[in-house]
């Protein structure tokens, strides 16, 4: 309905709160009003088989109520009727706009005795009216959640935050801090501004920007979002954006642009309405020569065009899109998928190959210890390996404990993860390009790469040549002058990555992986997942001729980044999706922002495209086959047989119809876009 849309928004517009708050209680006071105006009216009191009571001014009370919620509340639509009739482009509006001043101007000749009585409209001139304003208040409601949550998002910052100035900590608000201010999150306290963690380690409740209930670590080096909760201990913030340049000021402004966008399916329905208008006008002119010319009868003549103007109003086509979207809207909210592009979720339905950037999407995006191996003395693997290997790590993340280097993290994390028990070193040295070196239990302990090999006239151990092969980054442990082990780092894969891969697959989607990194790091890491093709060592800049030699071959693609010097891609694919959490600039590029980092998320994307747009198909074509059916049967195509649709029966199914729409589009409430369910139900032949 974004016809009216334009209309309304002349005055100026205040947003989509304002205008859901409107038809809000534009909606609730129609219906009130309805209520008299139907229960009054002599025809439909007809129909029910009841009897109106016989008091004084009994019969104006439908009429008097009726043209109330003519002007009142049907001016959105003669508004947009208005509109459309200046820029010359009938739609919904303009058919609305035409059945209710028929019925309006119809029921006034049959009160007034004008008309003939059937032609006594006001319970159906309600009853459109106030169906046709639910649908605009489930369209604008839909549109506003995302804006609501946002906005609840935004609530989420602490009202002040703590900076340290000097020796002194001062209490400011989040608004005056700036690039390179030091803050401090007390346990259980929010995070003031996005930074960089520079002191401290806590768990990190991030369930706001990502949906997920498990909290994470974050050390030193690691980077946190505003809003974001410490639950156990403290940390110790650098600032590194603030206002408009935080992740949620960004989120924010993907809302206007979501909010903007409109569907294939929409203007569909647009274009739909505008059909009917001429379907509708054109039918009932012939209805009017045919019954008043051709067989003389004006008077049934008028009761008939009548019929067809106001039957042709489409009450479950001004539900079919809004109530979709309003649903799939909430859905996709759940399964932690925020739909910037309406285009851009039904355009995903007819996707047939999927480039996945590799780097912090198929794979974690930091360095993991993927390879360990412990020798003797003499260089040899020793006959306890597990216990040898455990040895090894523990020595490892002794030195590097005090390191701030990503390596040294991941040798930590490794130790931890395996509830390994790290004693403590002292004497802690590092030195560039060479390594770090500690005393461990009187032991002289170094970690390092080819410098402290060559530093200490030692060789690699030759299990590391596939390591190095693999693309892994080698480290040498040494006691003393000696090699004892040698750890392999690589960027591992995300566990979740093979059963995306798999459930692409199993769609019939062909995937792509695109890397910068050397082709065997990249067929490595391809082997693995069973991903269809690769295109290693591309330059960042060079990403988006990839996704265009894609569609050269005929493809729809999707282009799956983590936002990284991906924003050219995104914006030359098909579809451009962002995942984890959208924190890049480059979220501005992509049609879809996936709240988690799970490359699964990809699946629900696609689930929630194929399943909303069916829906809104299956509305549209139910919307408007009843009107190509009822609108021919109004104007007496089949009198000849003896059969005239009455009024009566006509408005019956229209409500039906709207009733059906309705309950259809309530199906899609049945998805569950979860990113392991998604994947599970294609791979097992539900989806």
């Amino acid at each position: 309905m974004d016809h009216a849309h334009g209309a309304m928004d002349q005055s100026g517009h205040a947003g989509h709160g304002d205008h859901v708050a409107r038809f809000r209680r534009l909606f609730w006071v129609m219906l009130a009003l309805t209520v008299p105006v139907v229960a009054f009216s002599p025809l439909f009191a007809m129909l029910l088989g009841y009897d109106l009571p016989d008091l004084p001014g009994i019969q104006w009370i439908s009429p008097v109520l009726g043209t109330v919620m003519y002007v009142w509340g049907g001016q959105p639509f003669l508004s947009g009727a208005a509109r459309e009739l200046r820029v010359r482009k009938p739609g919904m509006m303009l058919l609305i706009g035409l059945a209710i001043t028929v019925a309006f101007v119809s029921s006034w000749g049959a009160s007034l005795g004008i008309l003939a009585p059937e032609l006594d409209f006001w319970w159906e001139l309600a009853l459109l009216i106030t169906i046709m304003l639910l649908g605009h208040w489930i369209e604008m409601r839909s549109l506003a959640q995302t804006s609501t949550a946002l906005e609840s998002l935004a609530a989420l910052l602490p009202d002040e935050a703590e900076r340290v100035e000097g020796g002194e900590v001062r209490v400011v608000a989040p608004t005056e801090l700036r690039v390179g201010d030091l803050v401090i999150v007390r346990p259980g306290g929010r995070v003031p501004a996005d930074g960089q963690v520079a002191e401290g380690t806590a768990e990190v409740d991030e369930s706001m920007i990502t949906g997920e209930s498990r909290s994470v670590r974050r050390g030193p080096g690691d980077q946190v979002v505003a809003g974001t909760v410490a639950t156990d201990t403290a940390l110790r913030v650098r600032v590194t954006a603030v206002g408009d340049d935080t992740a949620l000021a960004g989120i924010q402004r993907l809302v206007a642009e979501a909010q903007a966008s409109s569907s294939h399916a929409q203007r569909l329905a647009d274009r739909a309405a505008g059909w009917l208008f001429w379907f509708a006008l054109g039918t009932a002119v012939l209805t009017a020569v045919v019954w008043s010319v051709l067989l003389g009868v004006p008077e049934i003549a008028v009761v008939r065009t009548m019929t067809v103007l106001v039957i042709a109003c489409p009450h479950a086509l001004g539900l079919a899109i809004p109530l979709v979207v309003s649903i799939a809207t909430e859905r996709a909210a759940k399964g932690g998928v925020l739909v910037k592009d309406r285009l851009a979720l039904e355009s995903m339905r007819t996707v047939d190959a999927v480039l996945f950037d590799k780097t912090g999407t198929l794979t974690m995006g930091a360095p993991t210890v993927t390879h360990l191996a412990a020798t003797d003395a003499a260089g040899e693997p020793v006959a306890d390996a597990a216990e040898a290997e455990g040895e090894l790590l523990a020595l490892s993340a002794a030195v590097e404990a005090d390191s701030e280097h990503p390596l040294a993290r991941a040798i930590v994390a490794a130790a931890r993860e395996r509830r390994v028990s790290v004693p403590r070193a002292t004497g802690f040295q590092a030195s560039a390009a060479v390594g770090v070196t500690g005393a461990v239990d009187g032991r002289r302990v170094s970690v390092g790469g080819p410098g402290l090999l060559r530093e200490h006239g030692a060789r690699p151990l030759p299990v590391t040549e596939s390591w190095a092969a693999e693309g892994a980054i080698v480290l040498h442990v040494l006691s003393g002058d000696t090699v004892i082990g040698a750890i392999g780092l690589a960027d591992a894969v995300r566990p979740e990555s093979r059963q995306a891969v798999d459930a692409l697959h199993a769609r019939g989607i062909q995937v792509v992986m695109i890397t910068g990194d050397a082709e065997p790091v990249a067929r490595s890491v391809a082997g693995e997942l069973g991903i269809d093709r690769v295109f290693a060592g591309v330059r960042p800049e060079h990403k988006a001729a990839k996704v265009a030699e894609l569609q050269a071959e005929g493809r729809k693609v999707a282009m799956v980044g983590d936002g990284v010097n991906d924003a050219p891609a995104l914006a030359q694919a098909d579809v451009g999706i962002a995942i984890g959490a959208g924190t890049d600039v480059a979220i501005a590029s992509a049609g879809v922002i996936l709240a988690s980092d799970d490359p699964r998320s990809v699946l629900s994307v696609i689930e929630l495209s194929r399943a909303s747009y069916r829906k809104m198909t299956q509305n549209l074509w139910w919307a408007a086959g009843y009107n190509l059916l009822a609108v021919p049967l109004a104007a007496g195509v089949l009198a000849p047989i003896g059969f005239v649709l009455p009024m009566e029966v006509g408005a019956l199914l229209m409500s039906a119809s709207t009733v059906v729409v309705a309950l259809n589009a309530q199906l899609l409430r049945r998805l569950d876009l979860r990113p392991e369910s998604s994947a599970l139900s294609v791979v097992s032949g539900r989806a």
